[in-house]
């Protein structure tokens, strides 16, 4: 069918192009390397499917890829905890949970990682949750990560790292990010 076709081919197109990321995916994993190394803490954070990616990429960093010899990072989903999560946005607004997340568990110098497909935009208050993260983790000194799609918004512009995935599909954007993330777990494995 040519639907599915297109849409494998499309898909296999963008995730051929990350190896023009190699740089910034190594600069990535030295980061992640370093924080981990001085004991500092690693976030990472998104919203709908960024959210459920965020997830896994911990729990491969939390618990194993490959190497089941591997030690453990020291790496926090900010999804997690839906009690809280639901409290915070019952009383005061989603938008403001996850800085809270950040100003209740973060120090100087930890690392937040950001996944967006959209990357954020003020005016049209498009993922204003993740904007007002990445805000405070800048005032804060906290080092910015960010994988983007589409134009990479907000989250681009204020990121020490940013991998923008050059399009407007959804699900290719996603894959995209798991494809990066997949393969910094591996270079992660070879190296502690």
């Amino acid at each position: 069918m040519k639907k599915i076709h297109k849409y494998f081919n499309d898909a296999s197109t963008i995730i051929k192009k990350l190896r023009l990321e190699e740089k910034k995916i190594i600069k990535i994993k030295n980061k992640i390397i370093e924080t981990n190394k001085s004991n500092q803490k690693i976030f990472v954070v998104g919203n709908g499917g960024s959210a459920a990616d965020a997830d896994h990429f911990v729990g491969e960093l939390v618990c194993t890829f490959n190497n089941k010899k591997r030690k453990p990072f020291k790496v926090f989903s900010l999804n997690q905890n839906y009690i809280a999560m639901t409290a915070w946005s019952n009383d005061f607004g989603y938008d403001g949970y996850l800085e809270r997340c950040l100003k209740a568990y973060s120090n100087k110098d930890d690392i937040l990682i950001c996944l967006t497909t959209s990357g954020g935009n003020k005016k049209r208050k498009q993922s204003r949750n993740l904007l007002k993260a990445v805000q405070f983790a800048k005032k804060n000194n906290l080092y910015v990560i960010s994988l983007t799609g589409r134009t990479g918004g907000y989250v681009k512009d204020n990121s020490d790292i940013n991998i923008n995935i050059k399009s407007n599909k959804t699900s290719f954007i996603q894959e995209a990010h798991m494809s990066i993330l997949h393969c910094i777990c591996e270079l992660l494995e070879d190296q502690v």
